[in-house]
């Protein structure tokens, strides 16, 4: 049996590791299932999914110059039919501006937003920034800038 790139075969799972599963094609030849290419879901031990002496169907990713092969589990399924696209649904009416006074418009938002800004904000002109408070010299403590 000639293996080539590309075919879905059935092999046995001979060896199970922490990166991945050897499996036995047949003919002495054998292969090796990337932990990443077990499972479409993230797979933390390759045990949880396959066991020794389980028949696998493998996908043959690559065939090296030095004879290793790459394996799929994952690829060997059959990818599911695309699902029928929903049909658009039809755009919602944009409100209609309404008066100047119900001030729901984006410039009138603005403004009042801006207007309420302002007036949250409190005169900064009384106030010291923390350097001029730190800078400030206190009574009873020796400055050195004198």
């Amino acid at each position: 049996m000639e293996l080539t790139v590309g075919a879905i075969i059935e092999g046995k799972v001979t060896g199970i590791t922490k990166f991945g599963a050897f499996v036995s094609l047949g003919e002495g030849k054998s292969g090796l299932v990337h932990i990443s290419e077990i499972s479409d879901s993230f797979v933390t031990d390759v045990s949880q999914f396959v066991s020794v002496g389980d028949t696998v169907r493998v996908r043959i990713l690559a065939i090296d110059a030095d004879g290793k092969i790459r394996l799929s589990i994952k690829k060997a399924v059959d990818a599911p039919a695309p699902s029928p696209r929903p049909a658009p649904r039809p755009a919602a009416p944009s409100p209609a501006p309404s008066s100047p006074t119900g001030g729901t418009t984006l410039d009138d938002m603005l403004k009042r937003f801006m207007s309420e800004s302002n007036a949250n904000q409190a005169p900064s002109s009384s106030r010291r920034s923390g350097y001029e408070k730190r800078s400030a010299k206190k009574p009873n403590r020796r400055n050195y800038d004198d």
